[in-house]
């Protein structure tokens, strides 16, 4: 079994910082990919950022200059550094963990920016 515990949430102020992790935990030999999604109320679940195995990094076109995605392989974890955070970026924010084609998520972590 696989555990996926994401925290860092909280509330922060237009403009502000916040850097959520994600640990995976249980029966991993290897980690394919890791992302985070997330979901705001009345939308669908959105994909924010996801880095490879191999290091090769995306990011949502909504986050690039502002989010920066991380990640360390050795103890299965991934950071995402959310920087000049804006009101759309409110949503709870879900860790994803693509084990060669086995899928597990987190519970989700509450971002919440206000005006």
């Amino acid at each position: 079994q696989v555990q996926v515990v994401e925290s860092g949430g909280g509330l922060v102020q237009a403009g502000g910082s916040l850097r959520l992790s994600c640990a995976a935990s249980g029966s991993i030999d290897s980690i394919k990919a890791m992302a985070w999604y997330r979901q705001a109320p009345g939308n669908q679940r959105e994909l924010v950022a996801g880095v490879m195995h191999t290091g090769r990094t995306i990011l949502d076109d909504s986050v690039k200059g502002r989010f920066t995605i991380s990640r360390d392989n050795a103890k299965n974890t991934m950071f995402l550094q959310m920087n000049n955070l804006k009101p759309e970026d409110t949503a709870v924010y879900y860790c994803n963990v693509d084990i060669w084609g086995r899928d597990f998520w987190g519970q989700g972590t509450q971002v919440t920016v206000s005006s």
